[in-house]
């Protein structure tokens, strides 16, 4: 009998995935996760938009602060409150200003988790932002996958 793709390598065991699993949860967090905590008032975290300065002020996540991560310093970071966990974003999954300032605030010794998908999923999950031209994609998006974000 033939394995499929899919099971051609056997699964790890329970132990393993629940350690796997575990380990990629203490890295990252979703806009669901972000935007659930955000509208029930628990925000015990502070956003971190890496991308260009312009790119912020056109349009950005909630109460997300811009700096992009050759910013990041001992010195910026100390400014910030030492009891809210640091959760970095840039545009999207091609995008990795957010995964190098992490690594940054990391070897500077803040916990730190990236939000997957970036400002692009934030989005097209249908979250608002806010900024000069705030985006609500629930009502404003048009029925393509281009919501104007880069116009």
């Amino acid at each position: 009998m033939t394995l499929s793709p899919v099971t051609e390598h056997s699964a790890a065991t329970a132990e393993r995935a629940y350690a796997h699993f575990a380990a990629k949860l203490s890295f990252e967090t979703d806009p669901a996760d972000v935007a659930g905590a955000m509208s029930d008032g628990e925000v015990d975290f502070i956003l971190i938009d890496t991308r260009k300065q312009g790119h912020y002020t056109k349009s950005h996540l909630p109460g997300a602060i811009n700096v992009p991560q050759t910013g990041i310093t001992a010195q910026w970071l100390a400014q910030l409150p030492a009891d809210k966990l640091l959760i970095t974003y840039c545009w999207g999954p091609a995008c990795n200003g957010s995964t190098k300032a992490a690594m940054k605030i990391a070897a500077l010794g803040r916990p730190v988790k990236e939000l997957i998908g970036g400002f692009q999923y934030w989005v097209r999950e249908g979250w608002p932002t806010e900024g000069k031209r705030p985006l609500d994609a629930r009502v404003a998006a048009p029925a393509s996958t281009d919501l104007g974000l880069f116009a």
